[in-house]
């Protein structure tokens, strides 16, 4: 006779249960720059929603910041492990940061986010039911029937990024509504060939990688999220948008070249 515990089902493995040497389920990368006012609170609250929630890796990439970034990040990950800091030694641009993020992360999922929290941190789990339905990448947008925007940007930056994305549909990637939303996650099996590839430093990086990532047959998804305009935005109205377009033809030149094979 059988004997029956043997017949039992046993329970699904959540995330949270990898031993703490293994490599975590969830990897969220935060590019930082001069960030002092924020980041404490900021790494509070992700510590605290992800705690018993997922086993993961919070790694704050410090883009040569002159205040106290880095010295209250790292007395944060003295509290607690799961914090890692990343410095980049001198400035080099959100693009770069990110990059140096995601070549440092080693979750299953990794997903980077703004420091500011203009996505709040609870939004992960829809990139993660993105994920879970197959996708390689899924990306948070602010344009997207089901997003809820509770503080707009300016009328002019709104008007800015209606016609960047216009340029962004004719020269490099189609059907993707919103690149430049702050929330990006990718799944272990795309990162390291997008991120290997990137070359952009500035604030266009956000459409080379959706293109590396269209390049490599990845499937993305695009869902709507909860976002909160930051208003001390580092965005300047007048050089911003020219280094972007210039970006956009550099991504195309690049491909024509063979850069992203």
């Amino acid at each position: 006779m059988a004997n029956k515990s043997n017949n039992k089902k046993k329970p699904k493995k959540s995330p949270v249960k990898k031993a703490a040497n293994s490599a975590p389920y969830l990897s969220i990368i935060m590019p930082c720059y001069n960030e002092e006012k924020l980041i404490g609170d900021t790494l509070e609250k992700v510590t605290s929603y992800l705690s018993g929630r997922y086993s993961y890796e919070a790694i704050v990439v410090d883009d040569g910041s002159s205040d106290g970034t880095v010295e209250i990040a790292t007395a944060f990950s003295k509290k607690i492990p799961e914090v890692r800091v990343v410095e980049n030694g001198r400035n080099r641009g959100k693009g770069f940061t990110v990059k140096n993020g995601f070549l440092n992360a080693r979750g299953d999922v990794a997903i980077f986010t703004d420091a500011d929290l203009s996505t709040p941190i609870e939004e992960i789990e829809k990139v993660i039911a993105g994920i879970s339905e197959g996708y390689d990448v899924v990306i948070g947008s602010r344009t997207h029937g089901s997003s809820d925007i509770a503080v707009h940007q300016p009328w002019w930056r709104e008007i800015m990024g209606k016609t960047f994305n216009l340029m962004v549909q004719t020269l490099t990637i189609k059907g993707i509504k919103d690149t430049q939303c702050g929330f990006k996650g990718f799944t272990k099996k795309a990162y390291p060939e997008v991120f290997e590839r990137q070359t952009i430093e500035g604030f266009g990086f956000d459409v080379e990688i959706l293109f590396i990532a269209s390049k490599f047959d990845f499937k993305i998804k695009e869902v709507g999220v909860t976002w909160i305009n930051r208003i001390e935005s580092r965005v300047n109205p007048f050089i911003h948008p020219i280094l972007m377009m210039i970006d956009l033809f550099k991504i195309r030149l690049g491909s024509m070249a063979g850069r992203y094979k």
